[in-house]
């Protein structure tokens, strides 16, 4: 029975040597690389990525990589495609091909229909010399000097330098054509990064009657009623006009009392926060948030052009909207 040391041992060499065979790719992007990179830039239909067993797992994420960072993409199994998913590819698709030895059946039987219809043909291989190193527009070698492995039949650092290849190719694309943060969340839109960056305060504030607001001139006790109705723990205090004039929050109560202040004579306009932090109608839910983190406060009000206020974003609805 191993002791927990030798574990831990096995554990570093496994990923020393996987550490080297993502290194040594470092000598192999070349001009080739940057071919690929062009034919795949230059697909106006979808990139189609193919692998059979462990390469097949491997070009599964790689096509979903690519088609997360803007380049449309998905994965054809090379078994099924000799038995009508060969109708997938058109002429318009370009197709990337994981083969570790070059020679897999599956993928060569189908190399000359795939010739036929003229679709540019990239491979990531462990051998340049294989049928299909020979047969790609592109070849990209992927080959490592050991597998980590140590019978060297599971496929190990092999697969881990193709898929560190697949992701300079699918990187490399999304700066070419100038994909965003923005156009990523749009494709994860159920994710929290997509959450982060497409939500709008718009989508979260409250709005109408739910906004805690009073006067100018009513008393502190009267505030305090609206404070509580509307469970916020603040409110706003307006102006005829409709006009912010400050807030009045649960800490400003605190301080009030330990001041001796009288709820049922003072004005709340004579003991309000006048300096209030807000934020703009159509910021982002995630700025709202930088916002109430940067300056410890649970509440922003929204205002429009005419320092009005339209909508009331509290921390506990960006918790439920997920933006936290």
């Amino acid at each position: 029975m191993l002791d927990d040391q030798k574990f831990c041992e096995l554990g570093l060499a496994v990923l020393e040597i996987e550490a080297n065979a993502i290194n040594a790719l470092a000598s192999k992007i070349n001009q080739d690389f940057a071919k690929a990179c062009r034919l795949l830039l230059g697909c106006t239909g979808r990139i189609i990525v193919m692998g059979m067993g462990k390469s097949g797992h491997i070009g599964s994420k790689i096509a979903a990589t690519l088609a997360s960072t803007g380049s449309p993409a998905f994965f054809v199994h090379p078994g099924e495609a000799s038995h009508g998913d060969l109708g997938m590819i058109t002429e318009k698709d370009v197709v990337l091909a994981l083969s570790n030895s070059g020679e897999t059946d599956e993928i060569i039987l189908i190399l000359p229909l795939i010739k036929r219809l003229h679709v540019p043909l990239i491979v990531l291989v462990g051998n340049l010399t294989s049928t299909l190193g020979r047969n790609a527009d592109v070849a990209l070698d992927v080959s490592v000097k050991q597998e980590a492995c140590p019978l060297g039949l599971a496929p190990t650092s092999s697969t881990t330098a193709t898929l560190a290849m697949g992701d300079a190719l699918a990187i490399a694309l999304l700066q070419a054509k100038g994909f965003t943060s923005e156009d990523f969340a749009r494709s994860h839109p159920a994710g929290t990064l997509g959450r982060r960056l497409l939500l709008r305060i718009d989508d979260v504030m409250r709005i109408g009657t739910r906004i805690p607001s009073v006067q100018k001139e009513v008393k502190l006790s009267t505030a305090l009623i609206e404070m509580t109705q509307k469970g916020l723990g603040m409110t706003t205090i307006i102006d005829e006009q409709n006009k912010l004039l400050g807030i009045f929050t649960d800490g400003d109560l605190r301080r009030a009392i330990d001041k001796g202040v009288n709820i049922h004579t003072t004005q709340i306009d004579q003991i309000m926060t006048k300096n209030c932090k807000t934020i703009s109608s159509g910021m982002l839910a995630a700025e709202a948030l930088d916002m109430m983190e940067n300056y410890k406060i649970t509440s922003l009000i929204v205002i429009n052009e005419e320092h009005s206020p339209i909508g009331i974003v509290h921390m506990h609805d960006l918790l439920q909207a997920r933006v936290v």
